[in-house]
């Protein structure tokens, strides 16, 4: 089971990367892509759903943000690389995620989405979870959510900031706010 603290599961798995065709789809993607680099990884249940654009199109709006931070971006559900592929054909008003500005992974075995610890085993789905990995492959942050409830990017982006300052952040900190000292 996945633990903060502690190596993140690795994956390799088909991508939407660098793809301009639906022929050109698959590319793998490996966590060891993102050594020496911040990762948000996060696992959404299903394309074309209702709360899953408003997360995907949040944090790609956001994408550059992150960038600054040194940290990139990845999203993953248990849907095939070609409905990721037409997800990402569709324009937003339409329900859809066009112009999203980093790729999507498929779990379509699972494996990936059962090794963090979010698969819904009935369903096959995986939950919102959210994960933030350290350039040195260690889960640093572990957040799951109702699948009724869409993430904040936000906090997510101030609890990157904060585990980026390997400081002690007390509770509402916020980027240029003084860090607790040890006693």
């Amino acid at each position: 089971m996945v633990q903060v603290g502690k190596a993140a599961p690795e994956f390799t798995l088909a991508s939407t990367k660098g793809a301009t065709s639906a022929k050109d789809l698959g590319k793998e993607i490996a966590l060891s892509d993102y050594r020496g680099k911040w990762l948000v990884f996060f696992f959404y249940p299903l394309d074309f759903t209702f709360v899953c654009p408003t997360e995907i199109t949040a944090l790609s709006d956001r994408a550059s943000e992150f960038q600054e931070f040194d940290c990139e971006i990845l999203g993953c559900s248990t849907d095939s690389v070609f409905s990721h592929w037409a997800w990402l054909n569709t324009p937003r008003e339409k329900n859809g995620i066009a112009g999203t500005q980093f790729p999507l992974v498929s779990d379509f075995t699972k494996s990936v989405a059962r090794a963090y610890g979010v698969l819904d085993e009935k369903s096959g789905v995986a939950q919102r979870g959210l994960f933030i990995i350290d350039p040195d492959g260690v889960l640093k942050y572990a957040v799951v959510t109702d699948d009724n409830v869409g993430r904040s990017v936000e906090e997510t982006l101030r609890v990157l900031q904060a585990l980026q300052t390997g400081g002690l952040c007390p509770a509402e900190w916020k980027p240029g706010k003084a860090l607790l000292q040890k006693a």
